[in-house]
């Protein structure tokens, strides 16, 4: 019954995803499959339950298991093999978080298992005790997969090994991080001895106890929830050893412990097909999506334009389904606007070549009355410099050519300074904050500081409107000043010299030439970039009028494309919470409305 539930509700599970977050290093991978992911641990969970697969009550009750265990360790005890065991404390009924199948017993790992830490006296090997070749020594970053990984491997010499009084493995083990990664665990296999580190115990089962069975069990969201109950809540969560042990498990048969886990590996081997099904069908969609978007900035005229954009607009629905397509689909909208194909041109505008004219008249007299220094002449635009063609009216030049582009100013030493802040009110942003104006609609709304009159004056103040380019760190972020503010040398500005210039458009054009200018950067800690890049930049200049009409154009389909991700978005909640309500049903069918988990295992 349970398993049909799963099989019914697989295409709804693959289509739950979510985004990942954007911070952190690691994977590429920008989504997450929640739904596969969920499957994975609602298969964990109904194995640990007893609800995976079918009972056969001609098998032998777990008590009977249980009593054989007690015997081999009280011989084991006898023979000074183990050490005799203090008892674990009783499991009271209220402390049982749900019912268990007929025939099966809640026990403490503890009850079927011995626990050893490793050696933590004047004998542990430190860093400087490995060797290249010897005896394993395994720490939390060889645990990879449920198994342990050789290929990195450090080791430590046989003399050494043998100073050891304590937490030697051997094969069959299962070795346990009680910090740093705690939880992860993995059966040694393939190696008949070696000694751990001291963030792992040693968990090593009694006759009758299933070592992929406890895996299992560990991987699930039961034993995660046994965690949270005993770890020290510290910053840096820990287990002992000793509470390990009194972990809750519930016990079946032998038998049954073979048949969950062959149904268990039978599932996930499902999940890991469904989850290369989706992720295929996820990569194929970005590559289409990609390259018809790649048509509409490749046409080669306007009546090739239309017919691109018809083919897309026939299959709308069908492409735009995620939220990175929709983002593809912002950026293509960009490049056709600074390459002149997002509006008609009218041939009654006034050229660029007529703009460019009147402002180098207008710096030269902003020069005459000196309140801008006289540029150093910038090199004609060559033919072959230009990236591509531009549309009758339009030309090509340089950010100088057209507005101030200049970095901010911090002279100060050090910068944070008190005497730059006491009582200040006007506002300094960093880096960070022109990063933000991507949340914002472009427009920067926070600040890091106030400067008061001191700050002010070792700095510069600029205007609210003035477009700002980051060059530190994070390379060619944009926003456009809500406020008038100050900001430091890591942070350049620009203000065009014509007033009626929306500068959003070359907002816009920084955005599609990021990469561009990112590959300037120097492969080092801090990324940078200098002004003289920024201002060797060609830029793509339309008539005053059409560059007006371009940003409202943008304007109105940015507009449109982020309702329709916030549509997408809602979407994908729903999804999600299906996913969880789904769950929730398999775990409770008596209560199939219910999302209510259990009290100790919310998976």
């Amino acid at each position: 019954m349970t398993e049909q539930l799963i099989v019914n509700h697989l295409s709804t599970l693959a289509l739950a995803v979510q985004n990942k977050s954007a911070s952190g290093r690691g994977s590429g991978k920008k989504i997450d499959l929640y739904g596969i992911k969920k499957l994975r641990e609602l298969i964990l969970e109904l194995a640990v339950r007893g609800k995976l697969v079918a009972q056969n009550p001609e098998d032998e009750p777990a008590s009977k298991l249980l009593e054989r265990i007690e015997a081999e360790k009280a011989k084991l005890a006898k023979e000074k093999l183990i050490k005799n065991q203090k008892a674990l404390p009783a499991i009271a009924e209220d402390e049982q978080p749900f019912e268990v199948p007929t025939g099966w017993k809640w026990v403490r790992l503890g009850d079927i298992c011995t626990l050893e830490n490793g050696d933590r006296s004047k004998n542990y090997p430190n860093k400087s005790l490995l060797v290249e070749r010897g005896i394993p020594f395994v720490n939390a970053g060889h645990l990879q997969n449920s198994r342990v990984n050789q290929s990195e491997m450090t080791f430590i010499t046989q003399e050494r090994f043998d100073l050891l009084r304590a937490g030697k493995f051997q094969e069959g083990d299962i070795l346990y991080c009680l910090r740093g990664s705690l939880g992860k665990s993995a059966l040694v296999s393939g190696l008949s001895t070696g000694a751990i580190a001291s963030s792992l115990v040693i968990v090593r089962s009694f006759e009758g106890i299933d070592q992929h069975f406890l895996l299992r069990y560990f991987d699930s969201p039961f034993a995660m929830a046994m965690i949270k109950q005993y770890d020290n809540g510290t910053a840096q969560p820990n287990l002992s050893a000793a509470d390990l042990a009194k972990f809750l498990i519930p016990l079946s048969s032998d038998s049954e412990q073979h048949r969950i886990v062959t149904k268990v590996d039978e599932l996930m081997a499902l999940c890991d097909q469904i989850e290369q099904q989706t992720e295929a069908s996820l990569s194929a969609h970005t590559t289409l999506v990609e390259n018809l978007l790649a048509t509409l900035t490749n046409s080669a005229n306007a009546e090739e334009l239309e017919k691109n954009w018809q083919r897309i607009a026939n299959h709308f629905t069908t492409l735009f389904t995620t939220e990175a397509s929709i983002d593809q689909l912002k950026q293509t909208i960009l490049q056709l606007a600074v390459m002149g194909k997002l509006v008609p041109q009218d041939p009654n505008d006034e050229p660029a070549a007529n703009l460019l004219e009147r402002i180098d008249a207008e710096k030269a007299q902003l020069v005459k009355e000196g309140k801008i220094k006289k540029q150093k002449p910038l090199s004609p635009v060559a033919e072959d410099e230009k990236p591509f063609g531009l549309p009758d009216g339009w030309e090509w030049c340089r950010m100088p050519d057209i507005g101030e582009l200049a970095r901010g100013k911090s002279k100060h030493r050090p910068r944070n300074d008190p005497i730059l802040y006491s009582e200040g009110s006007t506002p300094l942003i960093q880096t960070g904050d022109v990063s933000g104006a991507k949340h914002t609609g472009r427009v920067i709304k926070t600040h890091s500081a106030l400067y008061n009159v001191d700050g002010v004056n070792q700095s510069r103040l600029w205007p609210a409107g003035t477009m700002c380019i980051t060059i530190a760190a994070n390379i060619a972020d944009t926003g456009i000043l809500g406020f008038d503010a100050c900001f430091p040398d890591s942070v350049v500005g620009f203000r065009p010299y014509e007033t009626e210039m929306d500068v959003s458009y070359f907002e816009y054009f920084i955005r599609t030439a990021k990469d561009h200018l990112e590959e300037f950067a120097p492969s080092t800690a801090q990324k940078n970039i200098n002004l003289e890049i920024l201002g060797t930049l060609l830029v793509p200049l339309p008539p005053l009028a059409e560059l007006n009409s371009i940003v409202a154009k943008v304007n109105q389909l940015t507009t449109l494309c982020d309702q329709i991700k916030t549509h997408l978005q809602h979407q994908q909640q729903t999804r999600l919470h299906l996913a969880d309500a789904m769950v929730a049903q398999a775990l409770n069918p008596t209560n199939p409305n219910s999302t209510t988990q259990t009290k100790a295992a919310n998976p």
